[in-house]
């Protein structure tokens, strides 16, 4: 499967399982999404299960918040993580205080969808990754698969979970895994020990990281699209690093993290976001916090720059090999 079919996958497994789980958004019936993600899941379970709603985030997810307080599991979808902030009122001051405000009265066992990232030309409204902004708040918790496997594995866990989860989906490798060289043929998943996916049921536990490469000489720490360009630049440099795919955000494996760090001495973060107050920022401190006498050389950062994502300059703004092999060199240097 690709992530897109792998996605379908879980959904219509948990559908299927449980009659509570209700999908919903902007497109997601009779045309199945703008990814196809939902395609076939209403004529399959009805429009009362998988139906089309207005153009309003804001709806979208307070429907959903008083959807979980009544007992259903719905998994609404935002069409782009760039349109996520007028839904941000409903999922930060009502999704994610349910539980507290009510002394555990009422959930919001709610799942969003959203693609994100940039490295397909969408520019700066159809390339954002505002996943920073969700790791801030207490009471939600953030997914981003790297691949089909876990797409389909971590969906399944997200859906289950009796808190509201925002699951970020990594749009440039929905149809197969990207090395960052964006002037060679694309690639799709045939044939990808990680495109291996199961029909049935199965789930990944939320906050537990996945080693993508084992090594001695330098950790590195990434999660959806970067997973895939930091392995190709690794393998280009013919590098021993270790490279560790976060998979979850919150909950964090900080455990795997440590245990890498203090193996290797030195710590690389990347991601696509922008840089100032990114989770890699969290992720520094956290290393350093814990690491501090096991590094051998200052943490260093891969990001996005702190502007609009820009359409002309994409690969410019994306974090590639080069940067990551500037950065790697420099680490190992020190």
């Amino acid at each position: 499967m690709n992530m897109i079919q792998a996605i379908n996958s879980a959904l219509d497994v948990m559908m299927e399982r449980d009659p509570d789980v209700v999908v919903m958004g902007e497109d997601v019936g009779y045309f199945g999404g703008v990814f196809r993600a939902t395609a076939g899941l209403q004529k399959k379970y009805g429009k009362n299960r998988v139906f089309d709603t207005p153009i309003t985030e804001c709806g979208i997810i307070g429907v959903a918040v008083g959807m979980g307080a009544y007992g259903l599991r719905p998994v609404p979808e935002i069409q782009f993580a760039d349109y996520i902030y007028p839904a941000l009122d409903q999922l930060v001051s009502e999704a994610a205080r349910l539980r507290y405000r009510s002394a555990g009265e009422f959930i919001a066992p709610m799942t969003v969808r959203s693609p994100f990232g940039g490295g397909i030309f969408g520019g700066q409204t159809h390339s954002q990754s505002p996943e920073g902004i969700f790791t801030h708040v207490s009471g939600i918790k953030t997914v981003i698969p790297a691949t089909p496997y876990d797409a389909k594995g971590l969906l399944i866990a997200a859906i289950e979970d009796n808190d509201p989860t925002i699951f970020f989906e990594p749009k440039r490798i929905y149809n197969g895994p990207f090395d960052g060289h964006y002037d060679r043929p694309s690639r799709n998943w045939g044939g990808h020990p990680d495109a291996q996916v199961p029909q049935g049921y199965y789930r990944i536990p939320l906050g537990k990281a996945r080693i993508a490469r084992a090594g001695e000489a330098l950790t590195i720490l990434c999660y959806g699209t970067m997973v895939h360009v930091v392995a190709s630049t690794v393998a280009e440099m013919g590098i021993d690093a270790e490279i560790i795919d976060l998979r979850t955000l919150v909950p964090l494996d900080i455990e795997a993290i440590e245990a890498s760090v203090k193996k290797t001495g030195h710590c690389l973060i990347v991601h696509e976001a922008t840089r100032t107050s990114g989770f890699g920022a969290e992720l520094s401190a956290l290393v350093q916090e814990r690491c501090f006498y096991h590094l051998e050389a200052p943490i260093e950062r891969v990001t996005g720059f702190d502007t609009p994502y820009p359409h002309s300059l994409e690969w410019a703004y994306f974090p590639g090999p080069i940067r990551i092999r500037d950065a790697i060199t420099k680490i190992l240097k020190d």
